[in-house]
Order: structure tokens, then sequence, then C-alpha cells
């Protein structure tokens, strides 16, 4: 029986498909500039179809090489839970507010004034308030963690943004009225969770009772790489509808991604020094660092649309956050595979 799935030729290389991917979704918003009208016109619940589509067809494959008996019991882990829900709602958008107005308010501040600091400053902010309930499927498969803890988490997290993100955007944000996404992360929840869940776990039930371990391995060895399509496909039709927000303002793109590299990088070394500390095994303690780092952007971009305009610093700070989270992600997905000696091997990950 295969313990834990390893790294394709895609996977091996997947930064670099990325980062080409970014070139081609800028180059095709160039080229197609009605590209974001058109997405507008097919949209459900704020998610473009396509995009719907390829987000689906990213974490299918990976639920059904989840087994749900690992879901039920991950429910029952309090501690990677507690640890998670502390992480990302009593740290992250606090660190994350600390390091908007540090860069924003006064390392930068000489070069890009009050006004549109401000406006950078609620755009990080807006995506420190989102904790990512797609991606990180993707990171804790990659790195080998636990997806039961995962699936669990994203589940969690859904609801809690529901509660918490509007009472947090009021008390961070420069603002006083911040309409809470309800039916995104509603939609988000069904299509990126419920869904991929239920059609993964009876595809992985059929197929075992009927053909037998050796086929299911032989189908999962595939549709793996559907998985990484999907996710290339999905970048591309991410960044090409903001290519031209994106190209028009280089030098505030690279203001916004040094702070927000840095805050990436220090929540994720909190989320593992304090996993470490703990105690938690490293099939729990990556995915719970990577929760915690990452950052559910389309409901960030979505917000500063909404409460600043398309073209204000806010949604270009959002898009920036868009742009470096995969290429930053899959670098720290190598680091916790490197580290996976630092930690306790407790749980046993099966396909």
């Amino acid at each position: 029986m295969q313990e834990e799935h390893e790294l394709g030729f895609f996977e091996r290389y997947l930064t670099v498909w990325v980062g080409l991917c970014i070139i081609g979704g800028l180059a095709l918003g160039q080229i197609f500039p009605g590209l974001a009208d058109a997405f507008e016109a097919a949209e459900i619940a704020g998610y473009p179809v396509p995009v719907a589509i390829a987000l689906f067809l990213m974490i299918y494959p990976i639920m059904v090489q989840t087994d749900f008996k690992k879901i039920l019991k991950a429910g029952k882990s309090t501690k990677p839970i507690v640890t998670t829900l502390v992480l990302n709602w009593a740290v992250k958008p606090f660190t994350m507010a600390f390091v908007a107005w540090l860069f924003m308010r006064v390392i930068w501040s000489p070069f890009i004034g009050y006004e549109l600091g401000s406006e950078l400053m609620a755009g990080m902010i807006l995506l420190g308030i989102a904790p990512c309930t797609a991606m990180v499927l993707v990171w804790g498969y990659l790195s080998r963690g636990n997806m039961g803890h995962v699936v669990v988490m994203v589940a969690i997290n859904s609801l809690s943004m529901v509660v918490l993100y509007g009472p947090l955007a009021v008390l961070l944000l420069p603002v006083a009225d911040v309409p809470v996404p309800i039916g995104r992360v509603a939609f988000g929840v069904l299509a990126y969770v419920g869904l991929p869940l239920v059609a993964g776990h009876f595809t992985r039930k059929k197929l075992l009772e009927k053909q037998g371990r050796e086929r299911f391995e032989e189908f999962t060895s595939k549709l793996h790489y559907v998985s990484t399509a999907a996710l290339l496909f999905t970048i591309v039709m991410i960044v090409a509808p903001q290519s031209e927000l994106v190209l028009t303002n280089p030098l505030l793109v690279l203001l916004v991604l040094v702070p927000l590299t840095i805050q990436v990088l220090t929540i994720f070394g909190i989320g593992y020094y304090a996993s470490k500390k703990l105690g938690l095994p490293y099939d729990d303690a990556a995915p719970t660092a990577q929760i915690a780092a990452s950052n559910h952007f389309e409901v960030a971009i979505a917000m500063a649309i909404t409460l600043f305009g398309v073209d204000s610093g806010a949604t270009l700070a959002a898009v920036t956050g868009m742009l470096i989270e995969v290429p930053i992600m899959l670098i720290l997905v190598r680091l916790c595979l490197k580290t996976r000696s630092w930690f306790p091997q407790v749980h046993k990950s099966k396909i």
C-alpha cells in the first residue's frame, strides 16, 4: 500500500509553472481587455464560472484520496483545531495590521503619502482577516499533511468568517460599515468543500469496493495531474482580469509585496513553532502553519472593490496578495517536507 504520494514532474517544478501562469495571465488580460467584463457577466456568488469549475477540479482529486474516517477523527482532535483557530483569528489579523501600519505609515510613508498608504493598509488588512478556504487543501496535500485536519479547519474557518469577518474589519479598517460576504463564503464552502468532499468520498468508496485497492491506486496516480492542471488554470483565470491594475502600478505592487511576504513568513513561523512546542505531529503541524499563513484573496479582492473601488490602493494590495500567495506557499511546502524530522511522526498518510 502506498504510504504517501510522490511528487510528480509537474509538482516538483510547480513554482516554475506557477510563475509562467502568472505571466500568461497578465499577458492574456492585456490581449483581451474585456475579459473582466466577460467574467462578471458569468458569475456564481461572485465567482466566475470558469474559476468555480477549475477550483472544483482542483479539490476533487484531493478529496478522492482523503479517507473520510480521518476527517471524523480530526474533528475530535482539539489541540490542532484550537491552535489553528487562535492563529487565524486572534493572531494573524493583528500581525497583518501591525505590518501594514509599519510599512505604510512609517517605512514607505515618505514615498506614497497618507491617503494612498491608508488604502494599501486597508487592502492588506482585508487579506489578513480572511483565512484561506480552498488553496490550503492543495498545500496540505502537497506537504503530506493530515487532510482530515485540513478539511475540518476549512469548514470551521468558513463558518467563523461569517461571524468574525465583519467585526474584525470594522475594528481594524478605517471604515465603519463593512458587509460580510455571506453569499460568497457559503458558495465557497459548498463548491470547494462540500461537493468535492461528497463526490470524492463516493468515488473512493465505489472504486475500493468494486475495483480493489490496486485499481484505485492506478486511478488516483493519474487523477492528481487533474488537480495540478486545475490549479494552474485557476491562476491564469484569476490573474488575467487584474492585469491592467498590476501592470500600471508595478512600483506599488513591489511596495506591497515586501510587507506581505514578511507577514506570510512570520505567521507561518509562529504557527510552525507553536505546533512544535505543543507537540503536534508533523501531519497536523504543517497544515496548521499553512492555514494560518494563507489568505482568502478572492474574498479580500471582492471586499476591496466593494469598499474602495476597482482602481483603489486597497484593491491593488489585495491583488498583490493573490500574486505572491501561491509562489510563497509552494516554497513553504518544500520547507515543511524538508523539516518533517523536527516533529513526531504519529499519523500515517493513506490514500
